[in-house]
């Protein structure tokens, strides 16, 4: 499969940069397009829009200066007449169309100012009997100094050398009447007569269908490895004494609901196994998840160990802590705050009493998979919003401990087609009910031609005893911009509502004056907050009923979905007004009616993944997961649930092909074992 490429060392550069290392990676750099020259039109039978091959002499050739440098000949077959367009040129295309030529081109027709043309049309010279192509012509993804006659050359060389031999058993292929490998790639490449453009640019063709299936195969085997090799770690077996967990339930104000006692109950079968727990734990806005981490951790701290919760920002953080210490520390659980920001001596002290086992609980950031930092007995590592962190960043915190069982946690749902394929590796737990009492949240679109009427509205309700929320969002990618935004909003809206104590949090702010916001807020001495987007996740203030979110069409839904769920944790009704700039792009508008429609999390989450792509949607997951090139979790769904059931069959029946599977689909798969 690592075969070499004959070439040159800039060609192989340059092959590099598509990602092509061997003469299998040629195999399947599959066309993007193809090209139909297999058959003539007369120039009087070509239409519009339509991509043609005309052939015919260059009745006239000249460069013209005006409006512009270009290149315009005359096609004249026995039928009628067209232009030749070149905007980009060298000699050789003059001598190429000079006056008395035979030319065939293949373009696209267009009405231009003097009749049909082809603009920058794909020309050669003929003579009588040049044959036309007896299949349609592969157009392959390229790059500078990589032209398509190169590409097709390597490819072709490739075809007829490789031993192209099945990774899928018959039974396998038979039970999903699929092509033999080696006929799929030859119809991609090398297509016959009888198919067309259309039926090739469809991915419901076998022969498409044949290679979407092997990359979700070798997907599937890839993470079942992962997940094999995780579970071979001997880790703590934390099974608790109840006691704490039960004097937790009693004192809360509310009992759990029904998913949140399903997910505990799963999540506290995998504490008590000898290997690791690697579980990602979801839940819409509002489920309920820190409950459910409480517990987790405290089946930990039963267990004679340490549990560590870790957070991406220092305001979701904080939260958390404010949060577990009220609930835990009545209990004897003695939990401490760890951050970057920390004055030195609390910062050592906070490290000192975690090696000590004096902390039972650490939550913190980034802060606490430093090297400075050493747990006692490290048995739970908690993770939230786990697709903010690197995959490297993860496994820090958890190599703090003899392989201690991991829970993710993370509010913004997972589609299922990418929790079947990017999260394989992983046990899923979805908490997929909100706790009785939360109302419903109102989702207004308007205008910043109106914002005076939004003004007034946080004017209103703020009367009524309630709290409000101006969000400013990220300007041009600029933390200082940002600032500069939410600082300018703060001030002009102190200007118009001196009646209202306004308040302002951003990232850029001591952590001892976030902190004091923050209880101002909570405490209703502070009744409109402008903030930077740091508010998104963990701040939970019931009294708080108006969300007010400023240029919502430059944030993404799942973000929009998150600073929604701020509001409507109270028994009032609360609404979450998106301010938006006009003129509006189609990505906006798309993602605005999303958010508009719907408030459930999944729903959303689905759509988000309709309009990013599974890449963007990931973010820094891929780091662990090979992305797809051909497949489509979401479009493909039929064939992810055939190698979702196949791969644990292959390695447990067939684990030799199995093997040659993966070897030919993934090289250096050794990656996919560390994430």
């Amino acid at each position: 499969m690592t075969a070499p490429i004959s070439a040159p060392p800039t060609t192989l550069k340059k092959l590099a940069k598509l990602g092509i290392h061997s003469r299998f990676d040629l195999v399947l750099h599959l066309p993007l397009r193809y090209e139909d020259e297999t058959h003539l039109t007369q120039i009087r039978d070509a239409r519009a829009g339509t991509p043609v091959v005309v052939e015919g002499t260059i009745t006239d050739a000249q460069v013209q200066w005006k409006p512009r440098k270009q290149l315009i000949a005359t096609l004249e077959d026995d039928t009628g007449q067209l232009q030749l367009r070149f905007l980009h040129f060298y000699p050789n295309h003059i001598k190429q169309l000079s006056k008395g030529a035979r030319i065939r081109a293949l373009g696209e027709i267009r009405h231009g100012f003097h009749g049909d043309e082809l603009v920058h049309p794909k020309v050669r010279e003929v003579v009588d009997g040049t044959p036309l192509a007896d299949h349609l012509t592969p157009v392959y993804p390229a790059l500078q100094g990589i032209t398509q006659p190169m590409l097709r050359r390597l490819v072709s060389q490739s075809l007829d050398d490789l031993i192209l031999a099945d990774t899928l058993p018959d039974a396998l292929r038979d039970s999903l009447h699929l092509l033999p490998f080696r006929d799929a790639i030859m119809t991609l490449h090398r297509p016959p007569p009888s198919l067309s453009v259309a039926q090739l640019s469809d991915g419901a063709l076998p022969a498409w269908q044949r290679l979407k299936f092997d990359e979700l195969l070798a997907q599937q085997l890839s993470m079942r490895l992962a997940y094999r090799a995780r579970r071979a770690h001997n880790a703590p077996v934390l099974t608790g004494t109840g006691t704490l967990t039960r004097a937790f339930l009693a004192q809360l104000p509310f009992s759990l609901t029904r998913a949140q006692a399903r997910v505990m109950a799963e999540i506290s079968h995998d504490l008590a196994e000898s290997h690791p727990m690697h579980r990602l734990l979801q839940g819409d806005v509002g489920s309920g998840k820190t409950v459910v981490a409480a517990l987790a951790a405290l089946t930990a701290i039963e267990a004679g160990y340490q549990a560590t919760l870790m957070a991406p920002t220092e305001i979701l953080a904080e939260q958390h802590h404010l949060k577990l210490a009220a609930w835990l520390e009545p209990l004897g659980v003695h939990v401490t705050w760890l951050t970057g920001s920390l004055k030195k001596s609390h910062k050592q002290a906070a490290i000192a009493d975690i090696a000590a086992g004096v902390t039972r609980l650490a939550v913190g950031t980034h802060a606490l998979f430093q090297d400075d930092v050493a747990f006692e007995r490290l048995g739970l590592a908690i993770i939230d919003e786990q697709h903010r962190f690197g995959v490297g960043q993860r496994l820090a915190l958890t190599d703090k401990g003899a392989a201690p069982h991991q829970l993710t946690m993370s509010a913004t749902p997972i589609p299922r087609t990418l929790a079947m394929s990017y999260y394989a590796d992983l046990d899923v737990s979805v908490i997929d009910e909100l706790p009785p009492g939360r109302t419903p949240i109102t989702t207004k679109l308007i205008s910043t031609a109106r914002r005076g009427e939004v003004v007034g509205a946080i004017r209103a309700e703020i009367a009524q005893g309630r709290q409000a929320y101006w969000v400013c969002p990220l300007i041009e990618e600029s933390e200082t911009l940002e600032l500069q935004n939410a600082v300018a909003t703060f001030e002009a809206l102190q200007q118009t509502l001196p009646e209202l104590r306004v308040g302002l949090v951003h990232g850029r702010m001591k952590a001892d004056d976030k902190a004091a916001m923050m209880a101002a807020f909570q405490a209703n001495e502070v009744q409109l907050l402008v903030a930077t987007t740091v508010i998104e996740v963990g701040v939970d203030v019931p009294n708080a009923t108006l969300m007010v979110i400023e240029h919502a069409e430059r944030m993404g839904l799942a973000q929009l979905h998150q600073l929604r769920g701020r509001v409507g944790r109270g028994a009032h009704a609360s609404r979450c007004v998106l301010l938006f700039e006009e003129p509006l792009s189609e990505l906006a508008k798309a993602r605005l009616k999303v958010i508009y429609q719907h408030t459930d999390g999944f729903e959303i989450s689905r759509q988000d993944l309709l309009i990013r792509g599974p890449g963007e949607f990931l973010g820094a997951r891929q780091s662990g997961a090979p992305l797809l090139r051909f497949a489509d979790p979401e479009q493909d769904d039929a064939l992810l649930e055939a190698a979702k059931d196949w791969a644990p069959r292959l390695l447990s029946d067939y684990p030799e092909y199995a093997e040659r599977h993966l070897a030919r689909w993934l090289s250096g798969r050794e990656q996919f074992l560390k994430a």
